[in-house]
């Protein structure tokens, strides 16, 4: 079938040509996808989050099936953003690619470092991380407090890039953190990350793994990622918001949009089918064609009224 709907869009001021993205985590560092699909045919590829150094992550095992659910605790594990900029960005960007770049670290001091080495980075913006354990108050992670997360949004505005925040849905209080965020300079809110959650190995009596808890990914989560991104919609009317969480199908993807979302990344969906993301591009223009809709922007939000 021939599509004629356009699927650009824009995320305040990072135009893309295609409204799919990968989301962080889930597509490597480099050119992991590309055996499955043109990677210049998405609208970019958002790195597994990178810190100014080297980590080795958690204890095994790392990842886990919960149903038709994930659950990782993978520990960000990660070259460090200069050997990354040395060996994978060149390859990825060989390939035609658009990047975004994630970020992360374990206080505001980190996430300084980690966005200064991304200094003059060929890459389209930076995806700040703020999900992560707070070091600094040892309480909580950045993304539960409205005062850490503008930290290290602020820490984050050495890279010279657009900053993308990516936050939790794990707070009653995602509105007041993305507000804090966007008055210390952020220039979109990605919607959302995994939420906590454990199992249990019930031969071994013991959490299936080895760091405890970790997060929960994949469709069980789609309906928190699409009311938090409906509530940001509903709490800033123009600012360029980006919805991942669960989606599977150019359908969910559509729901995203409608709910207020300028583009969305499809994660998980890649980890049973590694060519998820081009997939669900197609379904979105069909979708798109089929109600005869020329541009994705003009349904952008449509759910609000």
């Amino acid at each position: 079938m021939k599509t004629h709907a356009s699927l650009r869009t824009i995320v305040g001021d990072v135009a893309l040509e295609n409204c799919i993205l990968t989301a962080s985590g889930t597509a490597g560092f480099s050119t992991e996808l590309a055996a499955y699909g043109e990677l210049s045919g998405l609208g970019a590829v958002v790195t597994k989050s990178l810190a100014a150094f080297a980590w080795e992550g958690n204890p095994t095992p790392r990842i886990t099936s919960v149903g038709d659910a994930m659950m990782n605790a993978v520990g960000l594990s990660g070259p460090g953003v200069a050997a990354w900029r040395e060996k994978d960005l060149p390859a990825l960007r060989a390939t035609g690619a658009r990047v975004v770049a994630s970020v992360w670290g374990r206080t505001t001091e980190e996430f300084a470092k980690a966005a200064s080495a991304m200094r003059g980075a060929d890459v389209l913006a930076l995806e700040v991380n703020a999900s992560c354990p707070n070091l600094d108050d040892r309480s909580t992670m950045f993304a539960h407090s409205p005062s850490a997360t503008a930290s290290v949004v602020a820490a984050c505005q050495t890279s010279g890039l657009p900053l993308w925040v990516k936050l939790s849905p794990n707070t009653p209080d995602l509105v007041d953190v993305a507000t804090s965020a966007l008055k210390a300079g952020a220039n979109a809110l990605v919607l959302t990350n995994t939420v906590l959650g454990m199992s249990i190995d019930l031969e071994r009596r013991t959490p299936s793994l080895g760091n405890g808890g970790g997060g929960l990914s994949g469709p069980p989560i789609f309906p928190m990622a699409l009311r938090a991104v409906y509530e940001c919609r509903e709490a800033f009317a123009t600012v360029p918001i980006v919805g991942v969480g669960g989606v599977q199908s150019g359908e969910d993807a559509i729901q995203m949009f409608m709910a207020g979302a300028n583009a969305v990344e499809v994660g998980t969906a890649s980890f049973a089918d590694p060519r998820a993301p081009w997939r669900v591009q197609r379904e979105v223009a069909k979708w798109l064609d089929r109600h005869r809709i020329e541009t994705l922007e003009s349904i952008i939000g449509g759910a609000h009224g």
